[in-house]
């Protein structure tokens, strides 16, 4: 078979894959346009006093693009809540890269996110899933990779600094963003400020790890190998 000079395009506008491809490029560019113009709007007047068409006006699109990608305003709320608390637990992981012990670690992750509005958002589509179940799918995934990367992150920092974690990655994971969805939305509901919120998340979740230099005998607590020594020490 002859092969295709250099200078020959491998595909040309008219081509079926080419144009799918460009199709689904310009959908997800406009899903996005319009998640980013109705989180803000969602956050600050919430889901009844955000009109369809506010929305389209804040993205430069129309009414109809909104009910063609997402089907209802019920449907694109719970998506921005979701975007934006694994937005927020992204910025969390980040914050807390320069801690170097396990006090510093748990302090900036929950200092981040007390400081955001994220998670009464979330907390809010949590409430709208009670009576759409056709948007629990997509609150259920949000939850399960909220704390799969939390997991993960925690795993990472425990085994760069060598500190001995008193509960497996994912039991801590799960545990923190209890805490945390807990915790603010009692706090939201007082009046609390994010300060407040913080001091409260730190108390309710006391010591997560313990820095040591022994290095040679660190485990993680979920570990089949610990040794009855590092039993003891637990």
């Amino acid at each position: 078979m002859p092969e295709k000079s250099v200078h020959e395009p491998l595909e040309t506008a008219g081509d079926p894959k080419h144009a799918a491809r460009a199709t689904r490029s310009a959908g997800r560019k406009m899903r996005s346009l319009l998640l980013d113009a109705a989180s803000p709007l969602f956050r600050e007047r919430g889901l009844a006093g955000t009109a369809i068409a506010d929305i389209a006006t804040a993205a430069d699109a129309f009414p109809s693009q909104i009910t063609y990608y997402f089907r209802t305003k019920e449907a694109l709320f719970v998506e921005c809540a979701c975007r934006d608390l694994l937005y927020l637990a992204r910025a969390t992981e980040q914050a807390a890269l320069k801690a170097r012990t396990p006090g510093d670690y748990t302090h900036a992750l929950a200092e981040t996110v007390t400081a955001s509005d994220s998670v009464a958002f979330f907390a809010e589509a949590l409430t709208l899933t009670r009576r759409r179940q056709d948007l629990a799918p997509l609150v259920e995934r949000t939850i399960e990779r909220l704390h799969s990367e939390g997991a993960r992150a925690y795993a990472s920092q425990v085994a760069r600094h060598g500190w001995r974690s008193l509960r497996a990655p994912d039991e801590s994971s799960r545990r923190f963003w209890a805490v945390a969805i807990g915790i603010i939305l009692e706090g939201y509901a007082m009046g609390r400020s994010p300060d407040a919120l913080c001091a409260e998340m730190l108390r309710v979740l006391g010591e997560q790890a313990k820095s040591t230099g022994d290095t040679a005998r660190l485990r993680l607590v979920d570990d089949r190998e610990t040794s009855t020594s590092s039993d003891e020490e637990s």
